[in-house]
């Protein structure tokens, strides 16, 4: 709401002087939290909220925050045990255990006419992928995915580079060595999305080595996010897929 919309709506009674306050600071301070107000406004999307290292309360708190306002609500990093206590508190939330997410819908967002390819190098890297598309889902778009496909068998990607060359913006998950982003952004003219996972031996330096070799490729068009950082990927995914 802009100051005008404040105002009117506080003439009308439909805000109290606190919550009228609120609106104009732009965010709501719980004591924990600043739980950000115009996020939406600014960026297209509402905040998301890191659950690591955050006490049920307090992101029962921030989602009750949220859902007052009409947002769709999506948290991140959140474990079965605290899963459970957010679904107590909010009964209509969805969680996908393999890529800890939660999921929190007041409306239905538009579905978009392009898609997202997410390519992952292994099974062991599904919760990263996983990760990936359910975020680039929550916002709309389209997903393809093309699982247990890694360099060591590269028949298995070639069988399916028609659907991936499809998509308008790829994800490629790759753990141990890292280099299946290469081999895709050698095949595709989409933009392509690396993600580093910590998955491999002991010289893979929990991920250490995957995001080295995804930040030194030769291909073109090949950007690289965080270790295991899958809603990133997701999420950066989705803006460029909505231009």
């Amino acid at each position: 709401m802009d100051v005008r919309e404040i105002l009117e709506a506080l003439r009308k009674g439909e805000l109290d002087l606190e919550s009228a306050e609120t609106q104009l600071k732009g965010f709501q301070d719980l004591g924990h939290s600043l739980v950000d107000l115009q996020r939406e406004d600014r960026n297209g999307s509402p905040e998301v909220i890191y659950g690591q290292s955050k006490t049920p309360e307090q992101i029962i708190e921030i989602m009750t925050v949220m859902r007052e306002r009409g947002q769709n609500i999506l948290a991140t990093r959140i474990s079965s045990e605290v899963a459970a206590e957010l679904q107590k508190a909010f009964p209509e939330t969805t969680y996908h255990a393999l890529s800890r997410l939660i999921e929190l819908r007041s409306h239905d967002s538009k579905l978009t006419d392009t898609s997202i390819a997410i390519v992952c190098a292994g099974t062991s890297d599904m919760p990263v992928a996983e990760e990936a598309r359910i975020t680039a889902a929550f916002y709309g778009n389209r997903v393809e995915t093309v699982y247990d496909c890694g360099v060591a068998g590269l028949h298995r990607l070639l069988a399916n580079l028609d659907t991936i060359r499809s998509c308008r913006v790829v994800i490629v998950v790759a753990g141990m060595e890292g280099a299946l982003p290469s081999v895709v952004g050698g095949l595709v003219k989409a933009p392509v999305i690396a993600v580093p996972t910590s998955v491999g031996y002991g010289a893979s330096m929990e991920g250490v080595s995957a995001l080295l070799t995804m930040l030194n490729s030769c291909a073109s068009g090949v950007s690289v996010v965080n270790i295991d950082n899958g809603f990133g990927a997701g999420f950066l995914a989705s803006q460029i897929n909505q231009i």
